[in-house]
């Protein structure tokens, strides 16, 4: 079997080289030639799976994303030639929820607020905001909801209209898919009228998909100086806008799931799936893929006020601004598209909050809940 694979995807060769002969190309180079005599295809969320793509590709019998999204997959069309799909639904989302606190902590140290005195509202409450939504209410954090699917499938309790949560937030996260038609499309769901009307003051954070943001009304806002952005994901891709980069407060290339843990899961899920769709056996579980972290546990006795604590315990495993500092430094360096590939190309080992095990003492006791709710594991004495 010839199987294909994106050269971003990692332990590629340890998953998929046990199920037969492994092509490692770029994900932007996977072209029509490429799958002329492939059996399977892997791939990220820069390769547009379509017809162009699979001109060619009379033998293919199965494509998989490493990813959450599916909105570069013609799922259709693999439907009507009979090919197997499989995605990696929640495989990265911890590491999104990481970076979302990671960085609001990060914009709190540098305007002189704490997160425990902001509304958070959070757009889209799937396998991604939902897991946010968790995190922040276990740390006692104000939280709404918005999720017009859920709540038309769940009832409306506990959910808000997305121009109420607006008005009623100072912290907005979107982590909506991308919908272009329909009731509940979300293409520019962020519009210039609501841009317009977001508060001064107010804080908008996009780690879901670029297009649900007018990116050229955000940029005319945000010149105004009066709110502040962090965005992780853009239109045009990988030649985002430059202007609206450097509005940015914290500017990264579409890098918040980018956690060695779930590039990983990714990986294991797809090539499960793979497996099992010819009739093969995977034997290779996570545990076999994951390697030690490089800090394991830190130890605080008391004394840190809790948000000094957090930010100290999410920067041993994740610092955001390194990845603004990458995205700016590589784009002058390379250019603006190129420079957005080359640092999700060469994107450094993270990990996940989960893989820090923090040892409180004394006093320290007291933020054990706070750090718990944050998503790290937590022992006493």
């Amino acid at each position: 079997m010839r199987i294909v694979v994106d050269a971003n995807v990692p332990a590629a060769e340890a998953c998929f080289g046990e199920l037969g002969e492994v092509i490692r190309l770029p994900g932007r180079e996977i072209d029509a030639t490429a799958l002329r005599d492939a059996d399977a295809l892997v791939v990220r969320s820069i390769t547009r799976v379509d017809a162009s793509l699979l001109a060619h590709s009379s033998r293919l019998r199965f494509v998989g994303t490493c990813t959450i999204g599916t909105d570069h997959i013609d799922r259709n069309l693999l439907d009507e030639r009979g090919i197997a799909f499989a995605s990696a639904p929640g495989c990265n989302a911890e590491a999104v929820v990481d970076y979302v606190l990671g960085s609001l902590l990060t914009l709190g140290e540098r305007q002189g607020w704490q997160l425990a005195e902001r509304r958070v509202g959070i757009v889209g409450v799937g396998n991604v905001g939902g897991r946010l939504l968790r995190r922040l209410t276990a740390m006692g954090i104000d939280c709404l909801a918005c999720d017009p699917p859920r709540a038309e499938a769940e009832g409306a309790e506990g959910f808000h209209t997305l121009d109420s949560l607006i008005d009623a937030c100072d912290v907005i996260c979107l982590h909506t898919p991308l919908v272009r038609e329909g009731p509940n499309a979300t293409h520019h769901l962020l519009d210039a009228t609501r841009i317009a009307g977001l508060a001064p003051g107010t804080v908008l954070l996009n780690a879901g998909r670029g297009d649900c943001v007018d990116g050229q009304a955000l940029r005319q806002r945000l010149a105004q100086g009066d709110i502040t952005a962090v965005l992780d994901v853009w239109e045009d891709e990988p030649a985002i806008d430059t202007a609206l980069c450097d509005l940015a407060e914290l500017a990264t290339p579409h890098v918040a799931g980018y956690s060695l843990d779930g590039k990983l899961r990714g990986t294991h899920q797809v090539y499960r799936a793979l497996a099992h769709q010819f009739g093969l056996t995977g034997r290779l579980t996570l545990d076999d893929l994951l390697p030690l972290p490089s800090v394991v546990s830190l130890v605080l006795d008391g004394g840190l006020a809790p948000e000094e604590a957090l930010r100290l315990c999410g920067l041993a495993v994740h610092d955001p601004r390194r990845d603004h500092d990458s995205l700016h430094r590589e784009s002058r360096r390379l250019g603006m598209a190129a420079g957005f590939d080359a640092c999700r190309a060469n994107y450094p080992r993270r990990r996940e909050f989960a893989t820090l095990d923090v040892r409180l003492r004394g006093a320290g006791a007291a933020l054990a809940p706070l750090l718990e709710g944050a998503g790290f594991r937590v022992s006493l004495g």
